[in-house]
Formats: C-alpha cells, structure tokens, sequence
C-alpha cells in the first residue's frame, strides 16, 4: 500500500488535530524532558490511516530523518509535544535514514519495522495537558509472535503495537468522519498527427502554334505566247530564290502556388461528471446507568 504525506492525502489535516499543525511539533523521549527533534512531516497509507511520523533527528544526529511508527508516540496537545515511546538513542542510530525523494516500499519498511520489533515499550506515558511527574502509566506487553506473511500478503493489523493509536492516552474523544476529496488528472486521450503527402498527377494543356510552308504554283500568264522584246530577255544559269520557313514549337514549365491554408488548433470541451463513493461518520452514543444528572450545555440531539 503506498504511503502519501498528509497534506498530499488531506489539504484539511489539520482538523483531525484539533485545529493544529502537527507538523512542527517537538519530539521528546518518553518520560524525559529530553528533546530528540521535532516532527516534519506524517505519512499515510491511501485510506487516510496515520503510519508514521517523519521525525527530524537535529537534537540527537545532525541532518538525519528517521520514521517512528504512530503506535510508538504519544501526542500531548496542551504541551505541544510527541513522545517517542521507547526510542533510545542507539535505536534512533540504526534506524534506516529517510530521503525526501525516496520511495518508501516494503523493503524499507521491513527494515524500519525491523528496529522497533521486540522492544517491550513499557514507559510512563503523560496524558494530554498533564505534567511529567503526574503522568498515567500506560503498559504495553510484549509483542506476540508475528504470523508468516510475504511482501504481497503484509497488511499493518500484523504490528498493532506499532501502527495502533492508544486512545486512552489521549482525554479526547474524537469523532471522525470520512468525506469525499475530488482531484482531477490530467491524462493523454488521444493524438492527432497532421502532416503533407505529394500526389502526382498528368496535366494537359492545349497550345495552338503555327508553322509555316510553302506553296508552288504553276500557271499559265495571260500573256503566253506573246512575243517579247529580245532586249528584255536574260536567260540565267542556277537562278534560284529562297525563302526562310518558321514554325512555333509549345514551351511548358510548372510554377507552384498556393492552393489551400490549413490552420490547426486546440478547443477545450467543459463537462460536470458525477462520482460518489460510500463514506462514513462517527457518531456519539451515550449510555445511562443509574440517576445522571444532565448539564444544561449539553450538545443538541441531532449532534448525538
């Protein structure tokens, strides 16, 4: 199951703290007043269930993160503290360090998993706005054996000790209640690929053009037989005229133009969907035994 930090999960967080930030806080060890680092962030699995606080080691190990599973932490509102129940000094050394941009997987998991198995956390535990030295021991046993199980077949109900928030150490009730939170992705539908192919084709084209001949004709003048002067005849050799004959021939070249413009855009299409999913809500149940006497304040019917 992946994990998401909180505000990724639920930009509202801060409601399930009472209006708080848990981000920020400052992390103690149990029963002390020794501050081991402050809280940066919280991750949660996909159905908004707490799993770790990512805790910054500042006061213990410069620049190091460590997770510390929620069921090994106790919050106190009214001092705006974490503890960390149990976590020592050398535990906090062999935890396995966390990187922002890691992907946190089974496998690292496993190893988180790993340093806080076995330890029996039996520690005093301050109730929320209550001083250290009147805190509310709150035992926890020993871990029972854990059943066989593969990466594929894990699911957190294995480590309740880890994963378990105690409500008893909180003065609290909370009443929670699921609600629907609508993200959009943004996926490639489709594509569209426009591009030009050259078609061939044989054009014709119709060119008158002229040429030239000759044309002989004998006749016979309307004068033959006459006589003529001997003075004005010159019988000559090899006369010959000549006469020049031209024809048109068709020249055709291709020029190009611009025939069509084709213009390509993008149009964006508004459309509602619906989407609903069953969500649930706490409700507060009240049971009576004996003679109570009730507090004028108390929360209209349609809140119980």
């Amino acid at each position: 199951m992946a994990l998401l930090k909180i505000s990724d999960f639920d930009p509202d967080y801060r409601e399930a703290f009472d209006g708080n930030d848990v981000k920020g806080m400052s992390v103690y060890a149990q029963g002390t007043d020794e501050k081991i680092g402050t809280v940066s962030d919280v991750l949660v699995d996909e159905e908004g269930n707490f799993r770790y606080f990512i805790v910054d080691l500042g006061f213990w190990i410069f620049g190091k993160k460590v997770l510390m599973p929620v069921g090994r932490s106790r919050i106190d509102y009214g001092a705006d503290r974490v503890y960390a129940v149990g976590m020592t000094r050398e535990q906090a050394e062999n935890l396995p360090e966390f990187d922002e941009n890691m992907a946190v997987d089974y496998d690292y998991e496993e190893r988180v998993r790993g340093v806080y198995r076995g330890q029996t956390a039996t520690a005093e535990i301050p109730l929320e706005g209550a001083p250290l030295d009147t805190a509310a021991t709150v035992g926890m046993a020993a871990p029972a054996p854990k059943p066989t199980y593969t990466r594929d077949t894990y699911d957190y109900k294995y480590d309740e000790d880890l994963y378990n928030l105690k409500e008893d150490a909180n003065q609290n009730l909370k009443l929670y209640q699921e609600r629907l939170v609508a993200n959009k992705v943004r996926r490639k539908a489709g594509e569209v690929s426009i591009g030009k192919r050259v078609e061939t084709e044989t054009a014709q084209v119709s060119i008158p053009i002229e040429k030239e001949r000759v044309v002989i004709e004998r006749v016979s003048p309307t004068d033959a037989g006459k006589a003529v002067d001997p003075s004005q005849v010159r019988f000559g050799e090899g006369e010959t005229t000549r006469v020049e004959l031209y024809e048109e021939t068709p020249e055709v070249r291709k020029e190009a133009f611009v025939r069509e413009e084709v213009r390509v855009r993008k149009e964006v299409d508004q459309e509602t969907v619906q989407a609903q999913e069953t969500i649930r809500r706490e409700e507060l149940e009240i049971h009576n035994e004996g003679t109570v006497v009730e507090n004028q304040d108390r929360l209209p019917n349609d809140r119980i």
